[in-house]
Formats: structure tokens, C-alpha cells, sequence
């Protein structure tokens, strides 16, 4: 399956800056078994309304309770979510 996350950072966050620390923290999910690949998206867009960074991965969609549960999952949660206006998760075949 497909996990996308589609954030939205609060106004002035530097998102070219965050994009290779969050790469980081998401590689180490690589390890969980069923994750496969990872891909980190950065918009291409100054649109007010648009999202800033959407990360996708493929997984097995048996791996998602372990995915969410994984210490790097909740290190995001813990240290990005101060900076982040709106996030949407959404799951696909």
C-alpha cells in the first residue's frame, strides 16, 4: 500500500532546511519489516493555500501498526509538530 503524509509547516518555517533532517528521521523506518521505499516530495509551489512536503511510502499495509508505534515515527511527531499548521495522512492499494 501507499502511506502518504501531506504537511502543511506554520508560516515562516524554513522547508528546504527541514527536508533532509526529516529524510533522515523517515530512512530509519526502512528497517521495519513490510516498509519498502520512502520518497520525500517538496512543493513547487509559493501558493498560500498548498502543502508544503508530502512523504510517501510503500508498505505493507501489515506494517503500519509497527510503523506507527516506531521510535522514529514518534520522534517526528515529537520534534516537528510545533511547526506543523495541518497534516494529512491518507492511505491507498
Amino acid at each position: 500500500m501507499k502511506h502518504y503524509i501531506i504537511v502543511k509547516f506554520t508560516e515562516g518555517t524554513d522547508v528546504k532546511a527541514l527536508v533532509e533532517p526529516v529524510r533522515a528521521i523517515f530512512e530509519e523506518t526502512l528497517t521495519i519489516p513490510g516498509i519498502h521505499t520512502l520518497d520525500l516530495h517538496v512543493s513547487n509551489s509559493d501558493i498560500a493555500n498548498r502543502y508544503d512536503l508530502m512523504i510517501v511510502f510503500d508498505m505493507d499495509k501489515e506494517a503500519l501498526p509497527a510503523y506507527a508505534a516506531s521510535e522514529p515515527h514518534l520522534r517526528w511527531k515529537s520534534e516537528y509538530a510545533d511547526r506543523i499548521a495541518k497534516k494529512a495522512i491518507f492511505d491507498c492499494d
